[in-house]
């Protein structure tokens, strides 16, 4: 098959970490074509959708683990494959790119599918789950966060759009702060904040659990650094190996169907003791943690399921 991925800058990546060189490495080995270009040349043109970028082959040798060929321009209805893989912050320009890529979906299967990821950001479709979650605010009414606050004492703050845990901040029931980060992030933002209660849970860890076409595949742990809140990796938090738990797969037979039936085809959830936290369709990480830890080829039954997809 012919494979584009819409990706993040292919240089500076860990690719002992980033789950987009991995799928990228399996594509190849499976024969696969494969062109990558950055979401900033992805255009409209009278008509047709295009990419400016490269073909790209890929090999695991950190600073020498891409090859580009000639640069083009090509017409994204002629490939059987777009990957949206760009990381958040879930902005304009971000949504912008789905409301393109709807253009050739699904003649061009776009994995995850754009409209979708498009009104299904990760804090937002969790609210469909309110049995599932901890109790949940959105808002940008600072009136209506003291409230929450004040009914459950310890809370998490974060911005609804963010990624990587930037900007999430822990208020304990005595902390004097949250006018101040209220006018931090207003400052700067239009979009409203996410209030959840904390959960002491967190700090066994934040699982991420895999799931493919609905179908949960496995999970990583992800403890926080001492003196940590956020559990996230790119801040410093350790992977370690973990298992499904009968919590786990109830959570994942309830929101499994809803992922197969909005084509979203590879989702990592976040689960915080037997809570789900958030469900991640933009750009999920933790593949390569979980085929260390568990010996399985992930990104393999990624590509099985949308190789049967395009048959």
């Amino acid at each position: 098959m012919k494979i584009a991925f819409q990706m993040d800058p292919i240089g500076p990546i860990n690719i002992n970490a980033d789950t987009t060189f991995r799928l990228m490495e399996e594509a190849q080995a499976r024969g696969h074509e494969m062109f990558y270009y950055t979401p900033d040349r992805l255009a409209y043109q009278e008509g047709r959708v295009t990419a400016r970028g490269w073909p790209v082959t890929v090999q695991r040798v950190q600073g020498d683990h891409y090859h580009l060929g000639d640069e083009a321009e090509v017409d994204l209805s002629e490939f059987d494959v777009v990957w949206l893989r760009q990381d958040p912050p879930f902005d304009m320009f971000y949504i912008t790119t789905t409301h393109l890529l709807d253009r050739i979906h699904p003649k061009t299967l776009v994995v995850n599918d754009p409209f979708w990821v498009r009104n299904s950001p990760e804090k937002l479709l969790v609210l469909n789950f309110p049995d599932l979650t901890p109790p949940t605010t959105v808002a940008r009414d600072l009136a209506t966060i003291r409230a929450f606050k004040d009914r459950h004492g310890d809370v998490i703050l974060k911005p609804l759009y963010g990624n990587g845990g930037a900007g999430v901040f822990r208020l304990t029931a005595d902390d004097r702060n949250l006018s101040s980060l209220y006018e931090l992030f207003t400052g700067f933002s239009r979009e409203p904040l996410i209030v959840q209660k904390y959960l002491p849970a967190v700090s066994k860890g934040d699982k991420r659990v895999i799931l493919v076409d609905g179908e949960a595949v496995g999970a990583i742990n992800r403890v926080p650094a001492a003196g940590e809140t956020r559990s996230n990796m790119h801040v410093g938090g350790r992977p370690e190996k973990v298992d499904l738990t009968p919590r786990d797969l109830e959570i994942c037979a309830r929101i499994g169907p809803v992922l197969r039936e909005k084509g979203q085809v590879f989702v990592g959830i976040d689960v915080i003791g037997d809570w789900l936290t958030e469900i991640n369709v933009t750009s999920p990480t933790g593949v390569q943690e979980l085929e260390r830890f568990d010996g399985v080829n992930i990104a393999a039954k990624i590509w099985e399921n949308i190789e049967a997809k395009r048959a």
